[in-house]
């Protein structure tokens, strides 16, 4: 070995011990500041995809209400045995709007959205869309949501002959399997409230669907 290659083998230069537990220290800082900022990404991409989920249920939905317009002669949405019949526990539009949206005045919050927690109480007047008992999807531990076994409604001669069971019909529109809410605490449970009139003067079903991970925030409605 040449003296030039012994030079240039001293020469070199390795990181100090000092200089490497600074390294690390930096990457600590970083690792810890950044895990608010991936969380709050995780977060948003979790209420992205419960919304999309949310929009297809919409869909699903307002594809049924046409097919049942077709058959029946009026449509009508899951859970429905007659168009002018509801589902859930809510008789009235405002009812439900109560338990969803926030009142402002002024620029200032003066009656806040009654359900907005998957343990909230107001769960006893929503409906889950595929069910309670779930294989795939149960109901979280813990949460408040409609006890939803049997048709809340008695037949009647005017009613569709099939089971109107909401969690059934909603199970017929997604044959691939139920959609689940990517949150930890998340289902989706609906209402609707019923249609009325005739001819002309007829008014449709409305159609609202949440998440109660917390359906103040992630909701859709739909009314055809």
């Amino acid at each position: 070995m040449t003296d030039y290659q012994l030079r240039k083998l001293k020469d070199r230069k390795g990181s100090s011990l000092m200089e490497f537990a600074v390294t690390v220290g930096l990457m600590a800082i970083l690792a810890v500041t950044a895990l608010p900022k991936l969380s709050q990404i995780g977060e948003s991409t979790k209420l992205q995809k419960s919304i999309n989920e949310l929009d297809k249920l919409a869909k699903q939905a307002a594809n049924f209400y046409q097919d049942t317009a077709i058959k029946e002669g009026r449509g009508r949405f899951p859970g429905q045995d007659k168009y002018n019949l509801p589902v859930g526990g809510h008789s009235s539009t405002q009812e439900i709007l109560d338990d969803l949206l926030d009142v402002y005045e002024d620029g200032e919050l003066t009656d806040p959205a009654d359900y907005n927690s998957f343990d909230s109480e107001h769960g006893y007047d929503w409906v889950s869309v595929f069910g309670v008992s779930n294989v795939d999807f149960p109901k979280p531990e813990n949460s408040i949501i409609r006890w939803d076994d049997v048709d809340e409604v008695e037949p009647c001669n005017v009613c569709p002959p099939d089971e109107t069971t909401g969690r059934f019909e909603w199970e017929k529109l997604f044959p691939s399997g139920p959609l689940g809410s990517p949150f930890q605490d998340g289902h989706y449970v609906y209402q609707v409230v019923a249609g009325s009139g005739s001819g002309s003067r007829s008014v449709s079903p409305t159609l609202f669907i949440a998440d109660i991970e917390n359906p103040s925030q992630i909701h859709i409605i739909l009314q055809p």
